[in-house]
């Protein structure tokens, strides 16, 4: 932990001197302390749970600026959008995958985990434009959170479909194979239910407790045990929605800072967390640094160039055209493309669920590190550029 937020200052440093975004200096800093390079190697057990807890404390602190209303309010935008661009990013993705001579298991996982993007970036990415709490932004939180859902719909179904799709299962699996439809509709029916619970529960109980307890531990005038209290609310929740309810922790987190925004110490809450996000989403980009091996671009050049492509271009151009035909003005379309243009830690998770299924090769995992590494280094000019292009063609946007 040590090495990581050393090497991430230096990093991080180094970059904004070059006039370049942060999270590559964390990137590349992720890069020198891996087990790929020379040098310090530090623990690859312990960095991926500091990155989760990054991606809580953000997912948390986003909730506390979204309101119910903002979120109903882009749902014509986000549900389809969201479902449509990971169906045609599949799509597109499995047809060069088949090109390449992959299976359709293989060539399955891969599309999924190229078409959905990271949270922490697209939010951070939001931040550092200013445009997380306008019009764009919100279609694009929202967007983000249907993608989250999605995504953990995938992770429970796959394992489900792994016989059919060539993957190993297990002898309790071979027993039921006969009954997969019917255990796939059950599965989905158990996750849909589960997730509507969690929602009741934190509009219902959560609404009345959470700002209960905020109130009452502020009456004691303490800062740390008011920092404690939010931090506790933050993952607390977010371990709850994923053990019981089977959610991830980054969704849980973010409808109890849904929550929490509703009530009067929400700006307080707000401050106090920030210096938590800033080092774990440090930590959480280091990482994501340590993941990538820089052989495969000597090995794999035109591979990885492929899958660079389909993250930037192709997902992009699909999120676009989505938009526009969704009535929604070109700006916004632009915002949303952009943010949305690069992969990371759900595209991790079912890559390793990919290769303990035996679903997809080890080739599959590296390039999606590669894809993920390159496509975030690339986002924040992607994002800048879209900001360059929507001030000289449109007046600026009303947050």
């Amino acid at each position: 932990m040590a090495a990581g937020l050393v090497y991430a200052l230096v990093g991080g440093y180094i970059a904004t001197r070059l006039h370049l975004p942060p999270l590559l200096g964390y990137l590349l800093a992720g890069v020198a302390v891996g087990p790929f390079t020379p040098g310090f190697v530090a623990d690859a057990r312990l960095a991926p749970q500091l990155a989760e807890i990054g991606v809580i404390l953000l997912m948390f602190g986003v909730g506390m600026h979204f309101s119910l209303r903002d979120l109903l309010a882009v749902r014509h935008i986000a549900i389809p959008g969201a479902l449509g661009q990971i169906a045609l990013a599949v799509a597109l993705t499995f047809g060069v995958a088949h090109f390449w001579g992959w299976a359709v298991g293989p060539s399955l996982v891969l599309g999924l985990a190229l078409s959905v993007a990271s949270t922490v970036v697209l939010l951070r990415a939001l931040e550092a434009e200013g445009i997380l709490d306008s019009p764009s932004g919100r279609i694009a939180v929202g967007w983000l959170i249907v993608e989250d859902l999605v995504t953990v719909l995938i992770l429970v179904l796959l394992p489900a479909l792994a016989g059919s799709l060539g993957g190993e299962v297990s002898g309790a699996d071979h027993a039921a194979q006969d009954n997969d439809t019917l255990q796939i509709y059950v599965a989905l029916g158990i996750i849909l239910g589960k997730f509507v619970g969690f929602v009741l529960l934190m509009l219902v109980v959560g609404s009345r407790l959470l700002p209960w307890l905020l109130e009452k531990v502020a009456a004691t005038r303490s800062r740390e045990l008011f920092t404690l209290a939010v931090i506790a609310v933050a993952i607390g929740i977010g371990f709850g929605g994923a053990e019981l309810f089977g959610l991830s922790f980054a969704l849980g987190a973010f409808f109890a800072g849904v929550v929490v925004g509703e009530c009067d110490h929400n700006h307080r809450a707000t401050e106090e967390m920030r210096p938590l996000q800033d080092a774990f989403t440090a930590l959480f980009f280091v990482a994501m640094g340590m993941l990538f091996d820089p052989e495969i671009l000597v090995k794999q050049p035109l591979q990885v160039l492929t899958v660079l492509a389909i993250i930037v271009l192709g997902k992009s151009a699909v999120a676009f055209v989505i938009v526009v035909l969704l009535r929604e003005p070109v700006g916004s379309a632009l915002v949303v493309a952009a943010s949305l243009a690069q992969i990371g830690e759900f595209s991790f998770i079912l890559a390793e669920l990919g290769i303990s299924l035996r679903l997809l090769p080890a080739e599959g995992q590296s390039l999606i590190v590669a894809g993920a590494l390159l496509s975030i280094a690339l986002n924040s000019f992607l994002l800048r550029a879209v900001g360059a292009i929507r001030k000289r063609t449109e007046p600026l946007e009303i947050c």
